[in-house]
């Protein structure tokens, strides 16, 4: 069955990414590496193109690949930014307050000077907006923990009417180094080049041939990695569950279209994802009546998440049927006798641009950064290593999702059935984009689902 995909050809594939990524120099699979273009092949290769329609999007991207800086003549490390232009700057350093988040930060002239900004808080292609906006001609980005900032992105597309500028990335340490001269009454003279390539990379998408595609079941996860390594469990576990119910549904009939999309340039700033969404008419936007993105599935230090789509944990509620998605992925943690719990339904991966554009949203991951409360730990336990037990439970629950997400999408035809019996077609516009969610139709929960009327989508029939 699909939903038993824990008994499939699941292992080996952590070491096939793991290979690939370790037979580059930077072993990694990040955007613009050759680690990154040998996955986006070796996901199409495992794609049955006489089940699916399979085509590549082009993204092009500033991606940067050299930087120099000195500063009184001393050189400091320093590491091109992605989306960042290519460009040389001499000038005095100067050094913006409060992160640079906000044009109050920025009270003075910038003209010819070079700005001094913290990471933190809202992305740096806001930071250098607002600094070029000033007269900065180039920005130097330090960072607000450990670690350098190789590999970092701007994170937002440029905007011809708010343009970037040339921008490199430092340490934290080297950051506060030149802060501490500067607030001594040092003055810093800075000179920094930026070398950047400009680069298309591929976001993977593959729908099913049969089914409606008017009606569209999206499921998603990235398949880039940071530079710092392998990125075998982000997002090799989302990309690897992806790619087995994908391979597993071909066994099975839809009714709905189900489309699956492996984004490029996640860790850059939800790039792949933004560009696919932008790309899309209303009409189209329309046409998904849900996604469902998976970001970290195999976290040693494992729970199981749940995005919280009806605001009930963070008070942030997704567009109506993006509760519903929640409420299913509970009830089958529930039925299987597993502990799980909310996440904050923030936008922070692939499924923020969807939700931006109204389009209902749902998900699950095993944990980010953060820190496990005592709580978690009794629920969920921890250890080191990739948790394949953990993994193999959320795939469970992405194919039980692919197979009977189904039921959100009847709740709104009914509903628009029930409106046309009625007189009232007008009134079920939050099953649908760009309405209110009408918290007097019938939820998923409460639909006998067997007793759909006739001509109705009903549930696939894969699980």
């Amino acid at each position: 069955m699909l939903c038993n995909v824990g008994n499939v050809n699941f292992s080996g594939r952590p070491e096939i990414l793991q290979s690939i990524a370790y037979a580059t120099e930077g072993k990694n699979r990040v955007i613009g590496s050759p680690g990154h273009e040998a996955t986006v092949k070796w996901i199409q290769d495992h794609l049955d193109t006489s089940y699916y329609d399979v085509s590549l999007q082009g993204v092009e991207l500033s991606i940067g690949v050299n930087a120099t800086l000195t500063a009184n003549n001393k050189t400091i490390e320093a590491f091109a930014t992605t989306l960042a232009p290519n460009g040389n700057a001499t000038g005095s350093l100067v050094a913006i307050p409060n992160l640079g988040c906000e044009e109050a930060d920025f009270a003075e002239s910038l003209d010819g000077k070079i700005a001094l900004i913290k990471r933190g808080t809202c992305s740096y292609g806001v930071k250098v907006q607002l600094a070029a906006a000033k007269g900065a001609s180039a920005v130097i980005a330090y960072n607000n923990g450990e670690g350098t900032l190789e590999g970092y992105s701007l994170q937002v597309f440029s905007d011809p009417a708010m343009p970037f500028v040339p921008t490199i990335g430092i340490t934290q340490g080297q950051g506060e180094a030149l802060l501490a001269q500067l607030e001594n009454g040092v003055s810093v003279s800075v000179a920094l080049t930026s070398e950047a390539k400009l680069y298309t990379t591929y976001n993977v998408i593959a729908e099913t041939k049969g089914g409606d595609h008017d009606n569209v079941i999206h499921v998603s996860g990235h398949s880039d990695s940071v530079t710092a390594g392998p990125g075998i469990n982000d997002n090799g576990s989302g990309t690897i569950s992806l790619l087995e119910v994908a391979i597993q549904l071909t066994n099975f009939t839809v009714v709905n279209a189900v489309r699956f999309s492996w984004w490029t340039a996640e860790e850059a700033g939800l790039l792949g994802a933004e560009y696919y969404v932008k790309q899309l008419s209303q009409a189209e936007k329309e046409k998904i009546r849900l996604l469902l993105d998976f970001d970290m599935m195999a976290s040693p230090n494992f729970a199981y998440q749940i995005y919280d789509g009806d605001g009930s944990a963070y008070n942030l509620t997704g567009p109506a049927g993006s509760a519903e998605a929640e409420h299913e992925f509970a009830a089958y943690f529930d039925s299987i006798g597993l502990n799980h719990t909310e996440i904050e339904f923030d936008g922070r991966s692939d499924y923020g641009p969807f939700l931006e554009a109204g389009i209902a949203a749902g998900g699950i991951a095993g944990g980010a950064e953060g820190i496990k409360t005592q709580e978690e730990f009794e629920m969920f336990g921890g250890g080191a290593g990739l948790n394949r037990e953990a993994w193999i439970e959320f795939s469970r629950a992405i194919a039980h999702m692919t197979a009977n997400v189904q039921r959100i999408v009847v709740s709104c035809e009914l509903k628009e059935e029930m409106n046309k019996i009625d007189g009232d077609e007008g009134s079920s516009a939050g099953c649908r984009r760009g309405g209110e969610k009408n918290e007097d139709g019938p939820s998923a929960e409460e639909l006998d689902w067997d007793e759909a009327p006739e001509g109705m989508v009903k549930r696939a029939h894969i699980c």
